[in-house]
């Protein structure tokens, strides 16, 4: 529908559509200036009290001849002069504005509004992601408002090159997503691949932001845990990913923020490693390694021994088990897997006073009591928590959470078949992560199809110096970081 030079129809329209003055939360200010009407539309909450009164008072010191001819160039060239301002000939546009934050103003006899751009979103400061710190570099992280996250990334990627792609998504709620890449540096393909899946959403809205967003664009498949998108709350991971061709995906209302395409690699590095040498960087990356496998196949592999000891040498009939329990093997550590989960859990619903108690909870009474009592015997217990602290050691929680899964299918196969299931189960895993893939990219690249060079900065933290291409199963336009022979 146009924005009508009738003044009254517009009103009307307006007030029906956002049911004024039902919605107390929605402002209209209507007054006489020069000898014509103008209204003003704007959500309560969402824009700058002290800059609208600003805007009111150029407003109000306008005359009347000022209005009868070229009234919007008027009002948008000689009295708002300092603010974003723009003019809008339909009527959903304007609703889609003053949504999402701007003052709509309407002139009697023009048909035309002229969208203010006052927002003051509410939300808190950038601070450091909880799940995402380092012990030493930059301590600022992603909000929930949209405009600052591009302006953390901007601020770290001074590039003209840099694209910001803007789209709404979901018909009711209308919530902004942004794709941004590098244009001569990403590949186009896929970053057009990308922004076609976004605007194919059609939804009536996505208020749990990143993640429905990511199930539209790669398909919901429950039967597969690993995650195929990065998520990250760090501006300087989203910029290095840039620079290496991804592409990322930004919705407003949230503070992560997806990197796409990703391999299984992307999920186990840390930037707390590129704020250290590079040797210990490379040590810092193998104890994650470390850790990961551990948490993946330390109790599934324990069980094994543990039900069937005849089937080990000798020197490692000490990982059995001395005391018998009153409760089966397989049904002790099925539990205590289960049983650090809805700890895990419930340390996330638990107020910061009460999670003092808990910890002697889980300790004293799930643990030694327990134990005493002869529900577990001590090696289960032990095993279950090494594992815990390797999932805890994993830097992606997507990744670590899919671990988990991946140890509870091992440890039920291992209980019903022993080692037969237990290899099972890796060869289906395995399987698993062949199959896969983020936007057509393989999932264990560089391992499979193997690229020696590009493994071993995997395995290796490499010095920045002599990282000179980009990953090339991205196939990005401009392959070169830097000159090539840089080698010190």
């Amino acid at each position: 529908m146009p924005v009508s030079k009738n003044y009254q129809e517009n009103v009307n329209f307006l007030n029906k559509q956002f049911g004024i003055p039902e919605s107390f939360d929605v402002m209209l200010r209507e007054m006489t200036i020069g000898g014509k009407k103008v209204a003003i539309y704007a959500i309560n909450g969402m824009v700058d009290a002290q800059v609208v009164s600003l805007v009111l008072d150029a407003l109000i010191e306008l005359e009347r001849a000022d209005l009868v001819v070229n009234a919007l160039d008027k009002l948008v060239k000689g009295r708002i002069i300092n603010l974003q301002v723009s003019e809008i000939d339909t009527m959903d546009k304007v609703i889609y504005f003053i949504l999402s934050g701007p003052m709509a103003i309407f002139v009697e006899g023009q048909p035309k509004a002229i969208i203010v751009d006052l927002r003051s979103y509410p939300g808190r400061n950038s601070e450091e992601p909880d799940i995402e710190r380092v012990t030493r570099g930059s301590r600022d992280g992603f909000t929930e408002t949209l405009v600052f996250n591009t302006a953390l990334i901007r601020r770290r990627m001074r590039d003209p090159m840099l694209r910001t792609k803007l789209i709404q998504v979901g018909s009711r709620s209308k919530t902004d997503v942004c794709v941004i890449y590098i244009e001569d540096v990403t590949n186009p393909q896929m970053v057009q691949e990308i922004i076609e899946e976004v605007q194919k959403i059609k939804i009536d809205g996505i208020p749990m932001a990143e993640k429905s967003v990511e199930e539209f664009i790669l398909g919901s498949k429950f039967w597969n845990p690993f995650p195929r998108v990065r998520y990250t709350e760090r501006p300087d991971v989203a910029a290095i990913h840039l620079l290496e061709g991804n592409v990322i995906v930004i919705v407003d209302t949230s503070p992560s923020v997806m990197i796409a395409p990703v391999t299984y690699w992307h999920h186990v590095q840390h930037a707390e490693e590129y704020r250290q040498e590079p040797v210990v960087g490379a040590y810092l990356r193998w104890v994650r390694f470390l850790g990961i496998i551990i948490s993946v196949f330390l109790l599934p592999l324990w069980l094994g021994i543990a039900l069937n000891p005849q089937a080990v040498p000798e020197w490692l009939q000490f990982l059995g088990v001395e005391k018998e329990s009153k409760v089966g093997l397989l049904q002790q550590v099925v539990i205590a897997d289960l049983a650090i989960d809805l700890l895990r859990m419930a340390a996330i619903h638990t107020p910061s006073p009460l999670a003092t108690a808990l910890g002697l909870i889980a300790a004293f009474m799930m643990g030694e009591v327990s134990i005493k009592a002869g529900l577990f015997v001590p090696e289960v217990v032990m095993y279950a928590a090494f594992s815990a602290v390797g999932s805890f050691a994993t830097p992606s929680y997507e990744l670590a959470q899919a671990n988990r899964l991946v140890r509870l299918f091992l440890i039920l196969l291992t209980g019903f078949f022993n080692f037969t299931g237990f290899f099972i189960g890796i060869l289906l895993v395995f399987f698993l992560l062949l199959r896969t893939k983020s936007f057509g990219i393989p999932y264990l690249w560089p391992l499979i199809p193997l690229d020696l060079k590009a493994l071993g900065t995997i395995i290796v933290r490499s010095p920045v110096p002599i990282k000179n291409k980009r990953p090339s199963i991205l196939k990005p336009k401009d392959r070169i970081r830097q000159p090539e022979g840089r080698k010190e």
